[in-house]
């Protein structure tokens, strides 16, 4: 039996019964954040061209973009619109293991298809926790570090997977449709890291072109199209393309959902790179416990995995030199800049602004990025990191293997609504915010997700309006 054929039975048989209170629980958890994120993205200069784009070619239909004015496309471009939107900010959900974002893929999907399908809020967990599932295991399985060796980013690749399992499950697609629209999706896959040396927009657009994508194989392979049973073990097939070091044997296991990828999913509270989560912690507790002032500051050496220092720390010129606010998103040394010099690490400090200023540009020649190889013994389990910050008063050191937001050391739900107002500030009116906290909260018990539509739940605008960075 293949790979997709294993996958394809395995959810053809999830029903919403065989989900504990904690998977269900997670799920709208990892959903509220979506939906902030996508909201405020959809007010980023990257999305405008995008839905220019579907303006003009007269896409429309009953997709709804979240935080938008109210207009509705074609679900699929929806779907892309909303996936983009949310990527945008560098405060999206990630799963370790498989270093990819999946929300910004699985719930455009999930929303697109069920108003296509006219699913209740069941279907859409149940399909949602799928597409994390599958994007787990295949990222899991394909080695993160392996895809960036080769210069692709996991999440553009491996999305597409996830968006069919999703689709195709809201869509109520055979085993053979499904196994069908993989082989589809395999053919659909594409993410260059190129983006890290050009100061462009195109990782934003990565999720996005997933679930596109991901609806559209699912979409013909219900009519009849089909595609090889084995895509991702053949010998021509995904693996053997994108990685040098994988591993697939534990892809088609059985799901055992106390251990669900959506368990084991993190959530970010620094608006970058999921590789500066670690040591921003680390800075931001050292320098508000010892009150250390950016003058006192002579140098602050971090200590990062290997797979991090192409990323986020490597090549120093580029590094130290950001030129726009994606740059500084993967800028290790731009990132303890800004958390040493204003104990804040959030969209406004990644502002065009912030970026251009000589105290910034002054600081970041003060900090260092080495590879520490001890660090990587149980990469990707952990993401780990070690900061040591050199002061005239003198050195304060600290090392973390769990950064804040990790499954180990979670935002509760209290914090995960924090950060959804704060996003969401400038779309959303407190009133609207609370109304969609509770729907979303209450999400199994919505017959149909139409209504949420129709109810305008997700029309922002209302508020201020402004574009983004």
């Amino acid at each position: 039996m293949t790979i997709t054929t294993e996958l394809s039975k395995m959810a053809k048989a999830l029903t919403f019964d065989d989900l504990s209170e904690e998977v269900i629980d997670r799920t709208k958890y990892l959903l509220l954040d979506f939906v902030g994120l996508a909201a405020r993205g959809n007010h980023y200069e990257s999305n405008a061209p995008i839905l220019n784009y579907v303006k003009r070619q007269g896409l429309t239909g009953n997709g709804v973009v979240i935080g938008n004015d109210g207009e509705t496309y074609q679900p699929h471009y929806a779907a892309l619109l909303n996936g983009a939107a949310a990527h945008s900010l560098e405060l999206d959900d990630v799963i370790n293991e498989a270093s990819l974002h999946p929300a910004v893929v699985i719930f455009p999907t999930a929303l697109a298809q069920s108003v296509n399908s006219k699913r209740s809020g069941k279907d859409v967990l149940v399909a949602s926790i799928l597409g994390y599932e599958v994007m787990g295991r295949i990222g899991k399985a394909m080695n993160p570090s392996s895809l960036y060796s080769r210069g692709f980013h996991p999440t553009g690749l491996v999305g597409t997977f996830g968006a069919i399992a999703t689709s195709a499950k809201l869509m109520d697609l055979s085993v053979e449709e499904t196994v069908n629209a993989y082989g589809v999706g395999g053919s659909q896959t594409s993410a260059s890291m190129e983006f890290l040396n050009t100061d462009t927009w195109t990782k934003r657009f990565h999720p996005g072109w997933a679930a596109h994508n991901g609806l559209f194989a699912s979409g013909i392979a219900s009519l009849g199209f089909t595609g090889p049973k084995t895509i991702i073990e053949g010998d021509r097939g995904f693996a053997k393309s994108y990685a040098s070091d994988y591993s697939l044997t534990s892809i088609g296991n059985d799901f055992k959902l106390k251990e669900s990828y959506v368990l084991k999913t993190s959530i970010k509270p620094h608006a970058c790179c999921r590789y500066k989560q670690a040591p921003l912690d680390i800075i931001l507790s050292l320098v508000n416990k010892h009150n250390i002032q950016p003058d006192e500051v002579e140098s602050v050496t971090i200590d990062l995995v290997k797979t991090a220092l192409p990323i986020v720390a490597l090549p120093e010129e580029i590094k130290r030199n950001p030129q726009s606010t994606e740059d500084a998103q993967f800028s290790m040394h731009y990132g303890a800049a800004v958390a040493v010099l204003y104990r804040k690490t959030l969209l406004e400090q990644y502002e065009n602004s912030v970026i251009q200023q000589d105290a910034v540009t002054k600081m970041m020649k003060n900090i260092h990025c080495r590879h520490e190889p001890k660090l990587d013994s149980n990469f990707p389990i952990k993401w780990p990191a070690r900061v040591s910050i050199q002061t005239t008063r003198g050195t304060f050191y600290d090392e973390i293997d769990y950064p804040k937001g990790d499954p180990e050391n979670p935002l509760t739900w209290d914090e995960l609504i924090e950060k959804f107002r704060y996003v969401t500030e400038p779309i959303y009116s407190f009133d609207q915010q609370t109304t969609i906290i509770e729907t979303i909260r209450n999400l199994e018990n919505i017959n149909e997700i139409n209504q949420l539509n129709e109810q305008d739940l997700f029309n922002g605008g209302v508020k201020k309006w402004r574009q983004f960075s």
